[in-house]
């Protein structure tokens, strides 16, 4: 009884601070295995040292990726810094798991379109903005209405990673398909009015700055969930964003359908957009901005498919 207790209380505190489902589940999934570790011991009770000994043990026996270390880590420092009001001090002696150089999985042109045509409905729409804008998976799911600028072709991604705003452009081929699914939107809505319901949540703040901004069309997401959920703390029943799954299913099914060997995930197409960018000449500080990355290094990586393997040198086996 006592675990539930606690666990309704991250995932209250997970809402209050709008975080994603996906996080909420993430975040409730760690804090569990943490206290199994501990044979069931009330993290209360253990310190720095039972902290630094479970992600030691991901790392070490586990073998897990260093952003799985460190997602397990955020959970267990939530917990203490927020639930617990116990923060964490310096982890000494923590060994961090090792992240690998890779380089990220590349379409071909041909490949990237053969995909989306393949896909139908609304995940063919997401997948298309993914490549077509650039965005990462969840900044896709959670576009809002009011993001959308068909005057400037122009989308406004809210709260990216490091919770930056940033704009990127929005492709003209898509435009009369956005514009059907904000009809789709715009019914629903309604529909949802009528019978009492059509809230969704806000980011931080802006609830008690325009409270009725809830319910107002602008704010709905462009591609809402199927099902209502209800707010641990208010009652209140709200219409998040749909799941990522869904979109991932159809993109290993196409892929796998279509015999394309390579490893294929929506993020994909991410990569793909900013190497395709640089191959029809684009600057690359450019790109950097399209995708919202803190430092060009990291857009740098994209270079890579450019230079055609050992940086642009010709093989002696084709003189």
């Amino acid at each position: 009884m006592a675990k539930k207790k606690l666990l309704d209380r991250v995932k209250s505190e997970i809402r209050r601070r709008n975080y994603s489902p996906s996080t909420e589940k993430s975040y409730c999934g760690w804090i569990i295995r943490y206290i199994r570790f501990h044979n069931l011991t009330h993290p209360i009770d253990l310190n720095e040292k039972d902290i630094t000994g479970y992600l030691n043990y991901l790392a070490e026996e586990r073998h897990v990726a260093a952003s799985t270390q460190n997602q397990a880590l955020s959970a267990i420092v939530f917990l203490y810094e927020h639930i617990l009001q116990k923060p964490v001090e310096k982890l000494h002696k923590l060994q961090r798991a090792k992240k690998p150089k890779r380089l990220p999985v590349v379409l071909s042109k041909n490949e990237a379109k053969k995909i989306i045509a393949e896909i139908s409905g609304r995940q063919k729409l997401m997948l298309s903005l993914i490549y077509g804008s650039g965005l990462r998976i969840s900044e896709a799911l959670r576009i809002r209405v009011l993001d959308l600028d068909f005057d400037y072709n122009q989308l406004t991604i809210r709260g990216g990673k490091g919770l930056k705003d940033r704009v990127t452009m929005l492709p003209e081929s898509l435009i009369p398909d956005l514009k059907h699914q904000l009809e789709r939107v715009k019914t629903l809505h309604r529909s949802e009015l009528r019978k009492g319901y059509g809230r969704t949540k806000l980011p931080k703040a802006l609830s008690v700055k325009y409270p009725s901004a809830a319910t107002s069309l602008e704010w709905q997401y462009l591609f809402p969930a199927s099902k209502r959920y209800k707010d641990l703390d208010t009652g209140v029943w709200y219409k998040h964003h749909t799941s990522a799954t869904d979109l991932r299913k159809e993109v290993k099914r196409t892929v796998r359908y279509l015999g394309i060997n390579k490893h294929v995930t929506p993020h994909t197409f991410r990569h793909s957009f900013a190497t395709h960018l640089l191959q029809n000449g684009y600057d690359i500080r450019t790109v950097q901005e399209l995708l919202g990355h803190k430092s060009v290094k990291t857009t740098m990586i994209y270079t890579h498919v450019l230079n055609k393997g050992g940086r642009g040198v010709k093989s002696p086996l084709d003189n």
